[in-house]
This record gives structure tokens, C-alpha cells and sequence, in this order.
């Protein structure tokens, strides 16, 4: 088995930063959650596998933008009683929040920003072939 560094504690600043989140994720690609913080692991798993299909689709979308190099940055899907956050957090790797109400999207996207930039190069995955990293 790959070590992988606990990363859970570099979302905590984050978390107790900007009101009303319940559920920061940082995934792989290929919708891994390589860490965590608030809710539960399955929970987290779960939002990681969407987060995969979520960032694929608004590639997919990107590559019709005639100027757009077909990159997904962010994505935030306001829902009945909260929101969602999908940012590109360096090669491979995606933050995802999860937030109620309470929390301005303008303030938390300038957060998930400054973090992306302070810890970018721990948020990363090296690509996988047949689960193993190539």
C-alpha cells in the first residue's frame, strides 16, 4: 500500500475560518478522497466520486467556450439551504466544500483561492494505471 501523508489537518484553518461549512473534500481525478474534514469518511467518499464526474463534465462544457483552454476552475451549485464548491487544486486534485447557507459564496471562493495557493503542491495525486501510481 502507497503511504499518503494525512492532509485532513491543512483544511482545518478553512473549516473553522468561514461559517457554516460541514464538509471540505480534496479528491483525485478519478474521485479518490485523499482527505477530509467534517462529516464522515463514507460521506466524504461518496462527495469525491460525484466531485469526478462534476469536473469532467465541466471540462467537457469548457472545451466549447471558444476561448477557454477547456480547464474547469470552479464550479458552485447553489442548492435549497446551502451550496456547493469544485475548484482545481493543482495537478489532479480537486477541493470541494459543502456549506450551508451561511457562508457567502464570494468569501468562500477567495478562501478555497488563498489555500489552493498556500498548499497547491500538497494538493496533488500522481495519475494511477490499474490502481497503482504511474
Amino acid at each position: 500500500m502507497e503511504y499518503r501523508p494525512n492532509l485532513d489537518w491543512m483544511l482545518t484553518d478553512l473549516a473553522k475560518s468561514v461559517p457554516g461549512i460541514q464538509m471540505i473534500v480534496v479528491l483525485s481525478a478519478d474521485g479518490l478522497r485523499i482527505a477530509r474534514q467534517g462529516g464522515d469518511p463514507d460521506a466524504g467518499d461518496r462527495v469525491a466520486a460525484a466531485c469526478a464526474g462534476l469536473q469532467s463534465l465541466a471540462g467537457a462544457l469548457a472545451d466549447e467556450i471558444v476561448s477557454s483552454d477547456g480547464e474547469m476552475r470552479m464550479i458552485l451549485i447553489e442548492v435549497n439551504g446551502g451550496y456547493f464548491y469544485l475548484m482545481a487544486a493543482g495537478p489532479n486534485a480537486y477541493l470541494a466544500v459543502l456549506s450551508d447557507i451561511r457562508c457567502e459564496p464570494g468569501m468562500m471562493s477567495s478562501r478555497m483561492r488563498d489555500l489552493v495557493a498556500r498548499l497547491g503542491p500538497h494538493l496533488t495525486s500522481p495519475p494511477r494505471r490499474n490502481g497503482k501510481v504511474v
